[in-house]
């Protein structure tokens, strides 16, 4: 195989490429002996088919497939041994090929840029440690504490006020007829949650233990009985108990109740869930000023073709007018979004940085225990978005790829107290919502990415880069 490049024009090459006949028929030949064991023809035992008669029956599909083959193989090879990497899909034209011919194609394609990725080592980044102080962990604990109520029997004479917890049996009739489930035993309510059927709790207040009343309420549209919607219905009612809430006591008990060794392990934990609460969202940050730092990397030239199916896709859904008066918007935010994606692609793969499965199944599993009780929905939601699934890698991947510059970057540590972390979070929050409404302003409608080689994302930009894809016929002469 011979490969040469011919006109040259910035980051387009036309590689030429010529393989002489003796090796095109080596192919063939060893193709046919793979069909003359394979195939059957009447008059012929299997294996001794004559060459001849498989050509006149078979030479153009094999040669077709031959020449797959070889062009996919040769392809590749060419564009490793003169180190290019394809920005898109290169495209082949045909020039000479046959049985018996020598085979001459050209490679049209592409090529991704230089990027020197040096500079990354010497990108400030702020670096946050939250200390968090005793009362702040003593304010969590005791939060939990007053959301795990603990009701206690009274006595019998005291009514139910606000908060109270009351016990009760009851038989519901609609115009004076029973319906299905109109009767419950034992029925619990907390006096103002109003979880029940809207505007019942509050006819129970000021009763006692024994009392009896009648609860009138309109029966909600979720009703069971779908006739019944909407009517009027009476329960009639009878308290068999009315608890009050007692503090629980913040101690040794509490915190194993919370699967704590004791109070000081429970606290140690608590600090540590705050800490790690800011520290997640301030990474956030971290990776953003990151972001902000690489797109200052200056690039030669960007690809025009991965140029176009940016801006394609930033434009989805828009009308012509509005694409050509924002048109120089757009091409800057694809030319950012391209770059920082090649950037980042191009570190990830000099640090032979990867997603492997059993860490995206890992992060499904985290998902998964987000949505207790929807995790048969989420999971298949997964198998049968295969592009979702990908989202989800390229989110890793850039995760694994802002992580390791980092520990080669320069941290300017901060440590700073919890006030000072939700100052920082509101600014940044703030600053995001402006750039929000710029975007929306910009009339740029989708944040999805063209360039898909592991597509890199964060809160505010999406990038991407790409693997050299497989080459495609575009002609035959």
């Amino acid at each position: 195989m011979k490969v040469t490049v011919e006109n040259q024009k910035g980051l387009n090459k036309d590689l030429k490429v010529f393989i002489d006949k003796k090796t095109i028929s080596s192919h063939m030949d060893e193709k046919y002996e793979e069909v003359k064991n394979k195939v059957t023809l009447k008059g012929f035992r299997p294996g001794k088919v004559p060459k001849e008669i498989l050509k006149r029956q078979f030479g153009e599909a094999i040669f077709g497939e031959v020449l797959d083959k070889v062009l996919k193989d040769t392809s590749t090879k060419a564009l490793q041994e003169k180190k290019i990497k394809p920005a898109g899909q290169p495209k082949i034209d045909l020039k000479t090929y046959g049985e018996d011919k020598d085979l001459e194609y050209v490679i049209s394609v592409t090529e991704l840029p230089k990027i020197d990725i040096k500079n990354l080592q010497n990108i400030k980044f702020d670096q946050y440690k939250v200390k968090i102080e005793d009362k702040e962990t003593d304010k969590r604990i005791q939060d939990i504490a007053k959301s795990q109520k603990n009701f206690v029997d009274v006595d019998d004479a005291k009514v139910a006020n606000e908060g109270d917890l009351v016990i009760f049996d009851y038989k519901a009739t609609v115009d004076g007829k029973d319906f299905k489930g109109n009767e419950g035993k034992n029925t619990q309510l907390e006096i103002g949650k109003d979880l029940f059927i809207k505007g019942f709790d509050k006819q129970l207040l000021k009763l006692k233990k024994n009392d009896e009343t009648n609860v009138e309420v309109n029966l909600p549209p979720n009703f069971p009985e779908k006739d019944l919607i909407g009517k009027k219905a009476i329960f009639a009612c009878k308290i068999n108990s009315v608890k009050k809430p007692k503090p629980i006591k913040v101690d040794d008990d509490f915190a194993k109740n919370l699967g704590a060794k004791d109070l000081k392990d429970l606290k140690e934990l608590i600090s540590k869930q705050i800490n790690e609460e800011y520290k997640n969202s301030l990474d956030s940050i971290s990776n953003q000023q990151i972001l902000d730092e690489i797109d200052k990397i200056k690039l030669d030239e960007i690809p025009e073709n991965l140029k176009e199916q940016e801006i394609k896709i930033l434009t989805q859904g828009m009308k012509e007018e509005d694409i050509k008066k924002n048109k120089k918007d757009f091409e800057k935010k694809a030319i950012k979004r391209i770059k920082t994606g090649l950037i980042l692609n191009e570190f990830g793969e000099q640090n032979k940085i990867n997603v492997n499965e059993q860490e995206l199944q890992a992060e499904i599993q985290k998902q998964l225990r987000m949505m207790p009780g929807q995790e048969k929905m989420l999971q298949e939601y997964y198998q049968s978005n295969p592009a979702i699934l990908g989202n989800l890698r390229g989110q890793l991947y850039e995760e694994k790829i802002l992580k390791e510059i980092k520990l080669k970057a320069k941290p300017n540590l901060k440590e700073i107290n919890k006030e000072q972390a939700e100052k920082i979070l509101k600014e940044a929050n703030e600053r995001h919502m402006k750039e929000h409404h710029d975007h929306n302003h910009d009339h740029s409608v989708n944040e999805d990415s063209s360039l898909s080689k592991k597509e890199l994302s964060t809160k505010k930009t999406k990038t991407t880069a790409k693997k050299p894809p497989k080459v495609k016929k575009v002609s035959k002469k």
